[in-house]
């Protein structure tokens, strides 16, 4: 079976340069069904992928020819690459396989080299920006959520052909994090860049090797395989080669976050931050004088179609709980269930979540992910029924000094004790809702009533949804018209009877 590195590489091979399958075979030195298979498949999830139609000839090569270019840099000017050596190199490679003329080579060399300035000796030679390609950056603010002020971390993706970009909150720059940034942004504009340049972050390079090449995070070479695009990393402390972005973050936090941004749910705010960002782009570009919103449009036009399929951003980890049922992921701890204490569970993690499973990868209890260090997460309810088999073992608990305090003087004066924390926990077992379960007992405390037949039934009742009763239509024939009654009788009466 093919590593996802292998897997890319094959698709690299097929998409950006074009060659033949069965010189992909003869390459790679894999079997040329494996190589179908893979250069077949889109949807890493499940849908397989579609053939991509290469709309020039020059985009086989591309990649290539801006490698020597950009190579020659730091070459004297006249051992720098010419049209005609540009080409025969290629032919030399290629041999009948090449399919473009010397011409559209030269051309193109031509193009480049005006870009790169390499007819002019400076000593600052900026770079090509092509339509579609990206630059990737972390930056750092504070931030507040529902009253907590929090450091985070907001993604930034820049397009330097427009100068158009986008940013995403998290509360941390780890893996989950990125590749969520990097989706939640995708899906928003609906593309995806054809190149995009990194730094050389731990969530995605593993290691960089003595001659320069990377060993990248398998999960991150997965979402660059299932969305087709190609990762660029910059030299060890070269932050300077992705200039664009480096300004971008400085942009986003001045423009975006001062003053400091106060919501109350970071999800719902990086929606506002996409319309933030698509404001901000109806300004001038600062050099060709066109709206970045007209430019961005360009640098869409050259990105790749998003899957069809989202790729899940998430991993597992297989974990051992500890003598009280709880894991630890980083430095932070999870509970799970008293009946997993020093049982093995499966971890399924997400930039804002933490699952547990158990080994049929069912969910046991689901938290927050924890950003911080040495921070615990608590969900009682698994442990209630335990609780209530050890009724002293309440008040030595974080679970009682957070309960309100209805629960604790309801159970305070219970002689028994244990049959009122059963009732709690089959409440938080059903809806795992404290406020609900303390609203049934507060509304049965008020009826004079204290049994737990009544509490239950209140709960019950408290649970159901409102029924509107309709009006009643009630035909006219079975409507009684005023009735006046005759009282002369009763007049004649009082007066001595009838005469």
């Amino acid at each position: 079976m093919l590593t996802m590195t292998q897997i890319h590489h094959i698709k690299f091979l097929y998409e950006d340069k074009g060659y033949s399958l069965r010189k992909i075979a003869e390459e790679t030195g894999h079997d040329f069904k494996t190589v179908q298979k893979y250069v077949n498949q889109q949807d890493f999830n499940v849908t397989p992928e579609k053939r991509k139609v290469i709309p020039k000839k020059i985009d086989r090569y591309k990649d290539e020819i801006m490698a020597w270019l950009v190579a020659d840099l730091e070459m004297p000017r006249k051992q720098r690459h010419t049209g005609k050596r540009v080409y025969d190199r290629l032919q030399e490679k290629y041999g009948d396989d090449l399919d473009i003329s010397l011409r559209s080579i030269q051309s193109f060399v031509s193009e480049v080299k005006k870009d790169l300035q390499l007819k002019k000796e400076v000593a600052a030679i900026p770079l090509t920006h092509m339509p579609g390609q990206a630059q990737a950056d972390f930056g750092e603010a504070i931030f507040e959520e529902n009253g907590e002020r929090f450091t985070g971390f907001y993604f930034n993706l820049s397009f330097p052909y427009s100068n158009g970009g986008y940013t995403q909150i998290f509360k941390g720059q780890n893996q989950e994090c990125l590749l969520q940034a990097m989706r939640q942004i995708f899906e928003h504009i609906g593309r995806v860049p054809t190149v995009i340049l990194f730094d050389n972050l731990s969530a995605a390079v593993k290691k960089i090797r003595k001659d320069g090449g990377r060993d990248l995070v398998e999960q991150f070479t997965r979402f660059a395989a299932h969305y087709g695009f190609q990762s660029n990393f910059c030299n060890p402390g070269k932050g300077n080669e992705k200039g664009n972005v480096e300004g971008k973050v400085g942009y986003h936090r001045r423009n975006l976050f001062v003053p400091m941004p106060v919501f109350k749910s970071l999800e719902d705010y990086n929606k506002t931050l996409f319309e933030l960002c698509e404001k901000d782009q109806q300004r001038p570009h600062y050099k060709r004088k066109i709206d970045i919103s007209q430019l961005m449009i360009e640098d869409k036009k050259a990105m790749k179609p998003l899957a069809e399929k989202a790729f899940e951003v998430k991993r597992f980890k297989q974990l051992k709980a500890n003598g009280y049922g709880k894991i630890q992921i980083e430095t932070n701890q999870y509970s799970t269930s008293p009946n997993f204490a020093y049982e093995k569970v499966w971890v399924k993690i997400t930039h804002n979540t933490i699952s547990i499973l158990n080994e049929e990868y069912e969910e046991i209890i689901q938290h927050p992910r924890l950003y911080g260090t040495n921070l615990e997460s608590m969900k009682w309810t698994p442990y209630l029924n335990l609780i209530a088999k050890k009724p002293k073992s309440l008040k030595q608990t974080l679970f009682y000094q957070e309960l309100p305090d209805p629960w604790k003087d309801f159970i305070n004066e219970q002689k028994k004790p244990r049959p009122a924390i059963e009732l709690l926990a089959d409440f938080m077992n059903q809806e795992d809702n404290l406020v609900q379960a303390t609203e049934a007992l507060t509304a049965t405390l008020q009826l004079g009533l204290k049994d737990l037949d009544s509490i239950r039934l209140t709960w019950n009742r408290l649970r159901q949804p409102q029924q509107n009763i309709a009006d009643i239509h009630v035909p006219a024939a079975f409507i009684q018209k005023e009735h006046k009654p005759d009282l002369t009788m009763y007049d004649q009466l009082l007066n001595g009877g009838v005469r």
